[in-house]
């Protein structure tokens, strides 16, 4: 498979400036849960960054519904691949936009990680029903639950979360230019949770 033959199949991918490498996002409007949380004031999905700026623009838009519909594709795992191959990015970030769609999309996203074993993934979620497959998840993919509300504690249930605070944060970004820089907490299995700051 050609690199473009590639990109075309998976939609292309994103490079969030922020981060050390690239990404995957699909739409925020297709979220599961995020869906419902988007007009719970008070979550972390309420003004979503996901649902304005940049992200609304029609040729990101329609990059997105295409990455989507993408996923169901036979030889999806195999064009994912070789584009993380390609690359040769240390770090991965799935979705900077959207979120999980079901089981059948985690199971491709665990095997596109098992076969890309020089590559750290980190995948946030807001789906709780992902953590009983968790023990299936190759090691290097963390997978962060992202808790639901601002200033909610971070679960004891889950290996790695994710929480949003508006005191306390732990990354680094917005000291640095709102940029990773040399951070790699997202990545890294040792830290169970990340704070960001409330946007």
């Amino acid at each position: 498979m050609k690199s473009s033959e590639a990109l075309k199949l998976v939609g292309g991918l994103s490079k969030p400036s922020k981060m050390p490498g690239w990404a995957y996002g699909i739409p925020a409007a297709e979220c599961k849960t995020g869906k419902k949380l988007q007009n719970v004031e008070g979550s972390t999905c309420y003004g979503c960054y996901a649902l304005k700026g940049c992200y609304v623009f029609k040729v990101v838009q329609e990059a997105q519904y295409r990455r989507l519909a993408s996923i169901k594709h036979p030889h999806w795992v195999r064009a994912m691949v070789h584009l993380l191959q390609s690359k040769k990015s240390k770090y991965f970030r799935w979705h900077d936009s959207g979120d999980v769609q079901d089981l059948k999309h985690l199971a491709k996203i665990f095997k596109v990680a098992s076969l890309t074993p020089d590559v750290k993934h980190w995948m946030p979620t807001r789906e709780a029903w992902v953590k009983p497959y968790l023990k299936y998840a190759p090691s290097n993919l963390v997978i962060r639950f992202s808790m639901p509300m601002v200033d909610q504690p971070a679960s004891n249930a889950w290996t790695h979360t994710s929480t949003v605070v508006t005191s306390g944060r732990t990354c680094p970004a917005p000291d640095q230019g709102n940029s990773c820089r040399d951070c790699r907490q997202c990545w890294d299995v040792k830290v169970k949770n990340i704070a960001y700051g409330q946007h």
